[in-house]
């Protein structure tokens, strides 16, 4: 048995409300057991920083142009992190050999191979007297991939490790949605010709796996609700379930979105809420809701293929409102043989797959395994990442 090591995973997502942080213990490969989870929310300084600066960035011309900027938000963010892991280590007495920083994506273009996370590691090595592993993205993004998603080979892991029955399908639904699925050996060989499938490297979990970005998730209903309201999403989808579904604006959108499909990368700033611009707060929420879960359940049926469970993961799984319509739609199609699973139904905390995903891949950024894959990112080849700091 190999090594078992304890890191400290870091995750901020696109809704930029705070920070997920996980301690897990993990051999890099198939063994994991998670040790602690906390969440600790953003102040209104830092939560208005962020989301106005990201509002600012649209282009790869404006990295350059609101450098002054970055730098001091990444500075800001940066010492919360910081403060955010001192906290949690005084929770347990396990030692952390490293904290995986995953950072803040304000921009991200895998055609111009550009992928923006905030956050200093060398400032959070020195700051936590931590080795830290950061950058993730960027030898993927070098290797051809499209620098995300990552959390596929942890997924993986999670699998073997809680014994779920393959085939399987596990769909995270952040700001951005996208899947991964999960095969046995036996449909790999069928499908090697095809090289649609991949293994994990001998000692670790020999199943084949892929991951597809398939479209928005939180990302338009929380842009419209910071935008109309107080609030900082649909707790629930409850905005969403009180209003009604404007049919000729959500048919248009539908429709350009369709022209235009092939042309995304499937970032954040792939999707906008102009559409829906003079609705009330609830009607857009509906409207935005029903136009995410119609963008959405065609994957969902054609993921399902051969597979035996389905099972929902990141903070879009909560929305009850997206979930019964996505569920309704793929009912209609007749491809719903049993109700969709929650990862929280393994034993697994579902707000924190993200934060414990990149503990996991900090180790195997260290062991020099890989992280990325053709299957998952469309890298040329298996790929590590993760640049490895100690500024102490």
């Amino acid at each position: 048995m190999g090594k078992i090591y304890t890191a400290l995973g870091l995750m901020s997502g696109t809704s930029m409300d705070g920070v997920d942080a996980s301690i897990i213990q993990t051999d890099g490969k198939s063994k994991y057991n998670a040790i602690l989870d906390k969440y600790f929310e953003y102040p209104k300084n830092i939560y208005k920083n962020l989301t106005t600066l990201r509002d600012k960035i649209k282009s790869s011309k404006d990295l350059k142009k609101h450098q002054k900027l970055i730098k001091s938000v990444e500075k800001e963010i940066t010492f919360f992190h910081a403060k955010a892991v001192n906290e949690i280590l005084k929770k347990t007495k396990k030692n952390v050999d490293f904290i995986g920083f995953h950072g803040q994506t304000i921009f991200h273009n895998e055609e111009k191979k550009i992928s923006k996370q905030l956050g200093n590691g060398k400032l959070l090595s020195k700051l936590t007297k931590k080795k830290v592993v950061y950058d993730f993205r960027h030898n993927d993004l070098k290797n051809g991939g499209r620098g995300a998603p990552l959390a596929p080979v942890f997924h993986a892991a999670l699998v073997k490790n809680k014994k779920i029955p393959v085939p399987v399908t596990i769909w995270n639904i952040g700001g951005i949605t996208n899947y991964t699925g999960i095969y046995n050996n036996k449909r790999i060989r069928e499908k090697k010709q095809h090289n649609e499938y991949l293994t994990l490297d001998s000692d670790s979990y020999h199943e084949g796996f892929y991951s597809l970005d398939i479209g928005p998730g939180n990302c338009l209903i929380d842009q419209w609700i910071r935008t109309k309201s107080k609030e900082k999403y649909d707790k629930g989808g409850r905005i969403a379930r009180s209003g009604k579904i404007n049919k000729k604006l959500l048919d248009k959108a539908i429709y350009n979105f369709k022209k235009k499909v092939r042309k995304l990368s499937y970032d954040v700033s792939d999707f906008n809420i102009s559409f829906v611009k003079g609705l009330s707060l609830k009607d857009g929420t509906a409207t935005l809701t029903e136009y995410t879960a119609e963008l959405l359940h065609e994957h969902f049926v054609d993921a399902m293929d051969g597979a035996v469970g389905n099972i929902l993961s990141g903070g879009g799984r909560k929305n009850k409102t997206l979930i019964k319509s996505i569920e309704n739609k793929i009912k209609k199609m007749g491809a719903l043989t049993e109700p969709l699973k929650y990862i929280d139904d393994y034993g697994i905390d579902g707000d924190f797959i993200e934060s414990q995903a990149f503990a996991y891949l900090a180790i195997r950024s260290y062991l020099k395994l890989p992280i990325s894959f053709p299957n998952t990112t469309g890298c040329r080849k298996p790929c590590t990442g993760g640049v490895i700091v100690k500024n102490f």
